[in-house]
């Protein structure tokens, strides 16, 4: 059994999964830490649990969780821990062990990821404490971008701001882009680094990356989170004179100015409703103008942003959706693909109204056109196989 731990900054998921089998053991969750409503669920071997945590903190809900996961199978039974670390700046390009000097170097890259690689580390630290003797590695969601060239990985800025401060454009839901793109690989009977695909990971959070070779060439998230598409409550990407000329009309400082466009902007600010996609659809159906508006700009950048990337490619053999959007919500998948008539991309209306479920994950015509793929994204899964396969080569290496 392998642990998955994925700690953020007011919620705490874990899994534990039997490899190779790759089966879902276990399946828990803690949320809204710190808050009055603090709760965790386990769904352990079919059977469901609840419990009131109390407004507790990171720490103290995961010793509740862990002790909840044991109270119903023996600790023995796991082998190794995987932790979800949002930034691996350019030091962790890979799936890593965790020792001091690696957790001293994800404290090191927070200033990149403030709101991300703290709840990590606390994750990272109470899971430690608890399970000492057993590996535990750190799976980064920068990683897979690393090798993306520098003329797609840097901005036009002084160079020395790179050299010397890092900054670069990262990417981030590497684990979700490289686990959608093996299973594309699988549905399109072809070897992954033969292929090149736009992948569009769309939930809350959203990005899209363009894969060839088995590697990510070009992605819409940057040196944070906030940079790319129209998210929940992230606004995307915006001219960087708006920072100045809010501060100077509204006299808001520079951090109150990016926490709006990362709290409180995206659906949730074009809105003034929602950051939930399926509550907006509905109350665009309903003649929600501004509602009417999100969803549409949303599905306007997403397909602008595909068409862009698809310059790092050349040709494209397919287009993958995933994320909670990307795999429930027909009207933006056929909302988006109408704007990529240019790169070939055409939907079969009963097929997309379906989820691509009785198609092998297809959604597209079946009269030549691109192949556009619907595949339900697992980074748990994807996070077991990295850390089944860094353990497996620590053992031979002995």
């Amino acid at each position: 059994m392998i642990l998955i731990i994925n700690s953020g900054s007011s919620s705490i998921k874990m899994a534990l999964i039997d490899m190779p089998s790759e089966k879902l053991f276990a399946e828990g969750m803690a949320e809204r830490l710190g808050e009055p409503g603090a709760a965790l669920g386990w769904h352990v071997a079919g059977e469901t649990h609840h419990v009131d945590l109390q407004a507790a903190e990171h720490l103290t809900a995961m010793e509740q969780m862990l002790a909840a996961l044991f109270c119903r199978m023996d600790k023995e039974r796991i082998v190794a821990v995987g932790h979800r670390v949002v930034h691996g700046g350019e030091r962790f390009i890979a799936p890593t062990l965790l020792d001091d000097s690696v957790i001293a170097g994800i404290e090191a890259l927070s200033h990149l990821a403030p709101l991300h690689n703290p709840a990590n580390l606390l994750g990272i630290r109470a899971a430690i404490g608890d399970l000492p003797s057993i590996p535990h590695v750190a799976v980064f969601d920068t990683a897979f971008h690393h090798a993306m060239p520098l003329h797609a990985s840097l901005y036009a800025v002084p160079y020395h701001w790179y050299s010397e401060y890092g900054v670069r454009r990262y990417g981030f839901h590497g684990t979700s882009h490289h686990y959608v793109g093996l299973e594309a690989a699988a549905v399109l009977g072809r070897a992954f680094t033969d292929l090149r695909l736009l992948t569009a990971h769309l939930g809350n959070g959203c990005s899209a990356t363009a894969i060839a070779g088995g590697i990510s060439v070009d992605t819409s998230m940057g040196m944070t989170p906030l940079e790319g598409l129209v998210m929940g409550t992230r606004s995307g990407d915006v001219d960087p004179g708006l920072h100045d000329f809010i501060a100077r009309e509204s006299g808001q400082s520079l951090a109150e100015i990016t926490s709006v466009l990362n709290r409180q902007s995206g659906l949730l600010g074009l809105s003034g409703r929602s950051n939930d996609m399926r509550e907006l659809l509905a109350a665009a159906d309903e003649g929600d103008e501004r509602a009417a508006l999100a969803v549409d700009m949303f599905c306007y950048r997403l397909a602008k942003s595909l068409a862009g990337l698809a310059v790092a490619l050349g040709h494209i053999d397919a287009i993958v959706f995933t994320g909670g959007i990307g795999e429930h919500a027909a009207v933006i998948r056929a909302k988006t693909v109408a704007q990529l008539a240019m790169l070939g991309a055409d939907l079969d209306s009963t097929r997309n109204n379906n989820h691509g479920r009785d198609s092998q994950g297809y959604i597209s015509s079946s009269d030549g056109a691109l192949p556009v793929l619907v595949i339900a994204t697992n980074e748990e899964k994807m996070i077991a196989r990295y850390v089944s396969d860094i353990t497996s080569r620590e053992e031979k290496n002995r």
